[in-house]
């Protein structure tokens, strides 16, 4: 009973803040995100009866405390679905830096609810693996799904599930991210329990609809001015609503505003060009095939580390040979 998957991670388009059931992890609204690639994470699951207690390894290192927690509410989902008891071992590797911002949790938890399911032996459909994903992560739903991808708000499984966006393949063809790496340790789970605490909050939810009709139809027109400047508003929100909060949240480095500077000084020289951030000082900079190189050297000249990714599948199951143990 071993499988392996891989995933890949998600930058939050219009991103969800604050869950109003931590346990199964539902967020108070709807969220949009893009995976990248090549960027993502391979897990590697296997339920074996003679083990006497789970293990947990994610980059080489022994996962305790509460982030074994979590990763234990996505196997046990699937125990319970499986009608199994059987102990695990679980491997877990990222081919990028993790927690700078770039949604390994996302990727983390979708690679390991796919290769669960699968070394388990259920017959589950995409979007019913991001309803086990989200217990772990509420992005690591659009994680499974991937492309753009809709996680929608509810109050059960049947009703908050990620569903993949169809788009214009043009549009999803064209699109780059060049990725300006900020190295800043974030608390992204202490800020999303605190989140209807500030008295920012329900602003954010009172656009939050007119933002998400915005984000789909852009997304269905294929029209990339649209969709990128949204996700940059978005991020301007969802860092007023985080600054705001009991701890006062401060995500943002010099680096980071420098980058932003840089992105509206090439949009004022009529480069097709974004910025979004999720939880993290690193930034994810929105632009076209025929810019990435000019963006990059920009970006680069900021003085940070930077990639270049593209829109990134769903997560998908390995061939045995690909397994890491």
């Amino acid at each position: 009973m071993k499988a392996t998957a891989k995933a890949h991670p998600i930058q939050g388009l219009v991103k969800y803040h604050g869950m109003r059931d931590e346990a199964l992890r539902l967020p108070y609204h709807d969220s949009i995100s893009v995976c990248t690639a090549p960027s993502n994470t391979t897990t590697t699951v296997e339920f074996d009866p003679s083990r006497d207690d789970d293990a947990y390894v994610v980059d080489g290192e022994l996962v305790d405390g509460r982030g074994a927690e979590r990763i234990r509410t996505v196997v046990d989902e699937v125990r319970d679905r499986a009608g199994i008891d059987h102990r695990v071992q679980v491997e877990s590797r990222n081919n990028f830096q993790s927690n700078i911002g770039l949604g390994s949790s996302s990727s983390g938890f979708a690679a390991l609810a796919l290769a669960c399911v699968e070394a388990a032996g259920l017959d589950l459909s995409l979007p019913d693996v991001s309803t086990i994903a989200r217990r772990g992560s509420s992005s690591a739903a659009r994680a499974v799904t991937g492309g753009f991808s809709d996680l929608h708000a509810g109050l059960n499984d049947q009703d908050c599930r990620s569903e993949r966006i169809d788009v214009p393949d043009e549009f999803a063809d064209d699109v780059r991210i060049v990725v300006g790496k900020v190295p800043s340790y974030k608390e992204t789970e202490h800020a999303h329990a605190e989140a209807a605490d500030s008295h920012m909050f329900e602003g954010r939810l009172a656009h939050m609809h007119d933002q998400l009709a915005e984000m789909r139809d852009a997304l269905a027109d294929g029209d990339f001015e649209r969709v990128f400047e949204t996700a940059e508003h978005d991020s301007l929100s969802l860092a007023a609503t985080t600054m705001t909060g009991p701890s006062g949240w401060v995500y943002w480095q010099p680096d980071t505003l420098e980058i932003f500077n840089e992105v509206r000084a090439l949009r004022d020289d009529g480069v097709p060009v974004y910025f979004s951030t999720d939880t993290g000082a690193t930034v994810y900079v929105n632009t076209d095939a025929e810019h990435a190189d000019q963006v990059e050297a920009a970006i680069g000249d900021c003085g940070v580390e930077t990639d270049v990714w593209h829109v990134g599948g769903p997560a998908s199951v390995l061939d045995e040979s690909e397994a890491l143990f």
